[in-house]
């Protein structure tokens, strides 16, 4: 300790803080260590071993402990405070944060390493104020939110303004869903508490500085550190919440574009996809349920009755069939609409500095918006969603949230607009998750947003990419930004599948997106309509290839269910960067195409035309095996794979576990009474385990209110047998099913198999093993393979 404390102090004196700061006291009361500056006071709260809080309260300042992303309750972690002639030092199991008195200086380090420490620290300007970082020269950076940048974000400086960024490719330095909060290769992040617009600058100047600047507001942040980096991202959603368990037909296709005009058309495409046998579990409707045109109707917030005459049949006809009805609405209330004179005389728009609703144009008309800060606004608008849910609608999707215009003069009931701008979707989500617990406990609510703001993930949240251009280089940006924000709490980004904006049409492009989207959280094509996004529209040869990737996406179900049972209790991202695994290897920190999915995955997509093979590096923790061919791929290296037409790369890994089922036309068939368990046997793996998580997929909080089942798979390989154990770990309320089980163990030539002891007959078909089981609830079948 003593020479750690030596080498911060060291450090403290290098690197001099605001030289017009001196300490002058300093108390440790409640878990509050409190030190008093010339200029204001520092709050230094643990929230953990691992989460340390920092606020600066400027003189004439009254601390502001509301947040609005953090919702942890501070952890007991009996910290140690201690001080000598010339220190403060405050010490967790993790984090030690040491006040070097004069010159004044803050510095945080993690078990004796350096992370970074205030430069000048606060900075009061004109009409901006600055917390400003050192950096040392080597850390790369990541984080910001959505944004196309490349994953080491470094250099960049970026606006913290959620704005719009339509038909972007490959490079877009602002975009719909900006996130206060930097992840460092050092293996920490530092969130910045303050909801109000800014910048944050990772280094422009090339002077190793991090600087976070506001217009007003809490001058707040929270140091999280992490012994890996799943470590590091449970950490930050331990502090702002996790993602609760979707539904489990959100994880199937959407059928989905702008847009259906008429329940007609609505009925008759899904009559097609049924047809032509596409699985589909729901129907997005974009603006027209609403109004005939794209102007001018904003904001009515109810049926047209001209082109929709009967909505709640509509609804049940396809309810009845297994698919969901999704509505598009907006927080826009034109002046054209028919809720106009309703919102405006019920006082739950925003208003001008006058307190009158406050106007102005944009594309799709004179406008207010929706005070939802406003407990009036706030139930005015659940109103309308309660609404269409007593209709049967089974999803809501919120669109232009950013508020996409939202000028600076608008006032609103928890401050003016350039301070509440990047919160409204965030609180937006907020009140459609509250409504639901309060007015429909028993439904998990499918949330589809494209702005929001730290920890957005805690209701619900689905994000998706915003209005990606149609074309290659719209789909290259894609993975970056969905590992970026899966690194960021949230674990649901995902794009427009086939890409939105524009009238580019290449069956190529729309094959490779939907092949990527297999192995992305939501799997919802959507496009503008001048080329069609649905599987069930397209041509008979671009059809059948795209129904593959869609039966495919089904057949996982299990295994992606899985993936987000984890997310909900750890928040581990569904799509993880390679670096995860190995944190040191620097190549890895670029790394913004091959991605894991899950822990048993590795996929890379195919983002150019005409690519026959491409280079893929295989991680160095396992072998892999072609999840297609079977082809074996040696740990730790490097090659030229072949690239089909009919799937992108991806590999297994070896020891790895996938439940797996049969194709069904919609969730509502999901049933684990039968199902295919795959193994990928490595001699080199002794030992491996794996799970399936299963509930009734509907009900909210099932793990907690012990309606669960969770299937647990064990191998045991001791050179010329391999032992594969099942277990099942019950919830108390859940009442188990016996189950018909395919092992299927890949990659194994056996000689004799015994299933609970018994020899057994088996099926063989290219170095795969098929084994049937019949699992009988409260046993724990045991299958042994003779090699």
């Amino acid at each position: 300790m003593k020479k750690l404390l030596f080498l911060l102090l060291f450090t403290a004196v290098t690197f001099a803080q605001n030289a017009n700061r001196n300490y002058l006291s300093h108390t440790w009361k409640n878990n509050l260590l409190e030190v008093k500056t010339s200029d204001g006071t520092y709050r230094i709260k643990p929230y953990s071993n691992k989460i340390v809080e920092t606020s600066f309260v400027p003189n004439g300042e009254v601390f502001n402990p509301n947040s609005h992303a953090v919702i942890k309750t501070p952890e007991k972690v009996n910290p140690s405070v201690s001080k000598t002639a010339t220190s403060i030092s405050l010490v967790t199991n993790n984090i030690t944060v040491v006040i070097n008195k004069a010159p004044f200086r803050i510095t945080y380090s993690n078990q004796g390493k350096v992370l970074l420490s205030e430069k000048t620290g606060y900075i009061k300007k004109d009409s901006t104020e600055i917390l400003q970082f050192n950096l040392d020269n080597s850390e790369m950076l990541f984080g910001g939110g959505a944004r196309a940048l490349g994953m080491n974000r470094r250099g960049n400086r970026l606006a913290l303004y959620n704005r719009a960024h339509y038909g972007y490719e490959t490079r877009a330095e602002l975009m719909n869903f900006c996130i206060p909060l930097v992840l460092s290769s050092k293996m920490y992040a530092v969130h910045f508490d303050n909801g109000a617009i800014g910048h944050l600058d990772l280094d422009s100047k090339k002077n190793n500085t991090l600087e976070y600047e506001t217009i007003s507001g809490r001058k707040t942040y929270q140091i999280i550190v992490g012994d890996t980096w799943e470590d590091l991202v449970a950490n930050y959603t331990d502090l702002t919440g996790k993602q609760p368990m979707p539904a489990r037909w959100t994880l199937g296709n959407f059928s989905s574009r702008f847009g259906y005009h008429t329940q007609e058309e609505v009925e008759k495409t899904i009559n097609r996809f049924q047809t032509d046998g596409i699985p589909v579990d729901a129907i997005i409707l974009d603006l027209y349920w609403f109004g005939k045109e794209v102007k001018g109707t904003m904001g009515n917030l109810d049926w047209d009755k001209d082109q929709f005459p009967n909505p709640e049949k509509m609804i049940a006809d396809l309810k009845a069939k297994g698919v969901k009805t999704v509505l598009i609405t907006e927080p826009f209330i034109l002046t054209t609409s028919s809720k106009w004179q309703e919102a405006a005389n019920q006082k739950v728009l925003v208003t001008d500095k006058s307190g009158k609703p406050a106007t102005w144009d944009f594309y799709f008309g004179n406008t207010g918006v929706v005070d939802i800060f406003k407990p009036e606004g706030n139930q005015w608008f659940w109103n309308v969603y309660k609404r269409l849910i007593n209709q049967g609608v089974g999803g809501m999707w919120g669109d232009l949230g950013e508020p996409e215009v939202f000028p600076s003069k608008v006032v609103t009931a928890a401050g003016k607009a350039d301070e509440v701008h990047n919160i409204y979707g965030h609180h937006w989500a907020k009140l459609i998750a509250d409504g639901y617990k309060k007015d429909f406990p028993n439904q998990r609510p499918f949330i589809l947003m494209r702005a929001g703001y730290s920890g957005s993930q805690r209701f619900g949240m689905m994000p998706w990419s915003g209005d990606v251009s149609r074309s290659w280089g719209g789909l290259q940006s894609q993975m970056e930004i969905a590992l970026q924000m899966g690194m960021q709490g949230m674990a649901y980004m995902h794009s427009d599948l086939g890409g939105f904006a524009g009238d580019y049409f290449d069956n190529e492009l729309y094959l490779r997106w939907l092949q990527y989207g297999v192995f992305n959280p939501i799997f919802r094509p959507h496009a503008q309509e001048d080329v069609a996004s649905e599987v069930a529209y397209k041509d008979v040869h671009t059809k059948a290839k795209a129904k593959k990737a869609v039966e495919l996406r089904y057949q996982l179900l299990p295994y992606n269910y899985t993936l987000a049972f984890e997310n909900n209790q750890k928040g581990t991202p569904l799509m993880r960067p390679l670096f995860f695994e190995e944190p040191s290897n620097e190549k890895l920190l670029n790394e913004k195409e091959s991605y894991f999915w899950g822990d048993a995955f590795l996929i890379k997509p195919i983002t150019k035309a005409g690519v026959t093979s491409t280079e893929v590096y295989f991680p160095k923790s396992n072998n892999w095996f072609d999840f297609y061919s079977g082809k074996k791929y040696a740990a730790g290296s490097t090659e030229t794979v072949a690239v089909a037409e009919t799937s992108i790369p991806t590999f297994v890994r070896g020891g790895s576990f996938v439940p797996m089922i049969e194709t069904i036309q919609n969730t509502s068939k999901y049933s684990l009474d039968n199902f295919n368990l795959h193994f990928y046997f490595d001699d080199s793996v002794k030992t491996s385990s794996g799970k399936l998580y299963n509930d009734n997929g509907e009900t909210p909080q099932a793990f907690e209110k012990g309606q669960f089942e969770i299937l647990n798979f064990n191998s045991n390989n001791n050179g010329n047998t391999l032992v594969l154990k099942l277990t099942a770990n019950t919830g108390k309320n859940y009442t188990p099913t016996d189950k018909n089980v395919t092992i299927v163990v890949h990659n194994i030539k056996a000689k004799r198999t015994f299933i609970n002891g018994q020899e057994t007959i088996f099926k063989t078909n290219n170095e795969s093993l098929f084994l049937p089981v019949t699992w009988k609830k409260g046993t724990s079948p045991e299958i042994k393979i003779e090699y």
